[in-house]
């Protein structure tokens, strides 16, 4: 991605929080421009289209993410840092920009179109499946009990920081960080107790 400028970024970000917010990308460019503080020809002069500004979201999406790659595959942490460290990049960024789940939506959707939507859903399942297999040598069991504790350990990072009305509710606790890593924490332990 080339460098952005300061106004570029925080209407980047804006939009990022209002797609999660209002649960599309489909967000009016006025919507944006009020929310960034700017105006409307700002927006026109750094992204030129609205299509373009989307790209520039999701690539700034992807950015971000790789943050939570290079946990996952830094051999220097044992699986218990993995998962707790990535959990913590994942509910702080959701927390940041609530519209995680819609940019993956939209990924996939257009994945087969678009380049940068593939990469989006290609580095989603990369730290899927590393996450995973690092919950599969933490936690060892059969197939079917792995699957379940992911499932768990997945759901109880998305939810809380994605469903607005758990986010407003849990929201100041889990914006803490010690708080939210004394909340991984606990999971993690709880699913290794089974």
């Amino acid at each position: 991605m080339r460098e952005l400028t300061n106004i570029e970024e925080r209407i980047l970000d804006r939009a990022l929080y209002l797609m999660g917010i209002n649960k599309t990308c489909n967000i009016s460019i006025r919507a944006i421009a009020k929310e960034a503080s700017v105006n409307v020809s700002a927006i026109n002069y750094y992204f030129r289209t609205k299509d373009q500004m989307l790209r520039l979201v999701k690539e700034f999406y992807n950015e971000n993410s790789l943050s939570v790659l290079l946990i996952l595959k830094n051999d220097e942490y044992s699986d218990d840092e993995k998962l707790l460290l990535a959990a913590n990049e994942i509910m702080e960024y959701s927390l940041r920009f609530p519209g995680n789940m819609v940019i993956t939506n939209h990924s996939m959707n257009l994945a087969e179109k678009d380049e940068t939507s593939k990469k989006i859903i290609d580095l989603s399942l990369e730290i899927g499946n590393l996450m995973r297999q690092a919950l599969r040598n933490l936690i060892p069991g059969d197939e079917a009990s792995s699957n379940y504790k992911y499932l768990i350990f997945t759901s109880s990072i998305n939810y809380p920081s994605e469903y607005q009305g758990i986010a407003n509710f849990w929201g100041p606790l889990l914006v803490d960080r010690e708080n939210r890593m004394a909340y991984l924490r606990l999971l993690i332990k709880t699913l290794k107790s089974d």
